[in-house]
C-alpha cells in the first residue's frame, strides 16, 4: 500500500533513482553487478541518502568487464547480493523507484526480490521518447541512450556504467525533464 495520494504532485513524490549494473540482460540466467541509488525528494537530490553495492556473487565477469569496468577481484571484495537487498528495500521503502530504461532494473530486481516486487516507477526513457515522439521526432538506436539525452538537455558527461553515477545521472535527468516540460504529477510521468 502506497502512502501518497493517488496522483501526487510532482513537487510532492519521493523517488529513488536506481541503477544497476549486470553480466547481461537476462534475469536468471545473468547476474547482478552493482547496485546505486539516489533519493529525490520533490526536485532536491538528496546525496545523503544515496547508497552503492559491489555484489559479490558473480564468479566471473570477464565478457563484461570492459563494460562496467568491475573486475573479479572488486567483486571479491563485494557483499553478497542477500545483504545489499535489505538495505536497498530500505531505501526504497514507499518511495517510487526512477531509473532509466527501468525494465532492467524492474526485472532484475523482481527476480531477486520475488513476484511482489512491484514499485511505482518513473522512466526518464520513456519520458523523453514520449517528449519526442510529441514533437514528431522519432528517435532511432542511441538517441534515447542516457548520456545522449544528458549532452540534449547539457547536463554534464559522466563516465558511464557505474551505477552510482548513472543513479545520479538519472536523477539529475528527471529534474531536467519536470521542470523544462512542467510534468506536474505522477500521472504525467508514467506511461
Amino acid at each position: 500500500m502506497r502512502l501518497f495520494k493517488p496522483n501526487p504532485a510532482v513537487a510532492d513524490l519521493q523517488l529513488l533513482a536506481v541503477d544497476i549494473e549486470t553480466t547481461g540482460l537476462k534475469p536468471g540466467r545473468d547476474k547482478i553487478l552493482s547496485i546505486g541509488w539516489v533519493p529525490v525528494n520533490g526536485d532536491v537530490i538528496d546525496l545523503s541518502g544515496a547508497g552503492y553495492f559491489v555484489i559479490s556473487d558473480t564468479a566471473d565477469v570477464s565478457s563484461s568487464v570492459s563494460i562496467h569496468g568491475l573486475t573479479d577481484d572488486a567483486l571479491a571484495a563485494g557483499v553478497p547480493l542477500s545483504e545489499a537487498l535489505p538495505v536497498f528495500q530500505e531505501a526504497l521503502g514507499e518511495r517510487v523507484m526512477l531509473a532509466h530504461y527501468a525494465s532492467i532494473e524492474r526485472d532484475f530486481l523482481r527476480h531477486a526480490l520475488g513476484r511482489s516486487f512491484k514499485p511505482d516507477i518513473v522512466d526518464t526513457f520513456a519520458l523523453e521518447r514520449r517528449h519526442m515522439e510529441r514533437m514528431g521526432t522519432y528517435p532511432r538506436g542511441e538517441d534515447l541512450r542516457l548520456p545522449r539525452i544528458r549532452a540534449r538537455y547539457e547536463l554534464p558527461n559522466y563516465r558511464s556504467h557505474n551505477a552510482l553515477t548513472d543513479a545520479l545521472a538519472c536523477a539529475e535527468l528527471y529534474l531536467c525533464l519536470i521542470k523544462k516540460y512542467s510534468l506536474g504529477s505522477l500521472s504525467n510521468l508514467q506511461p
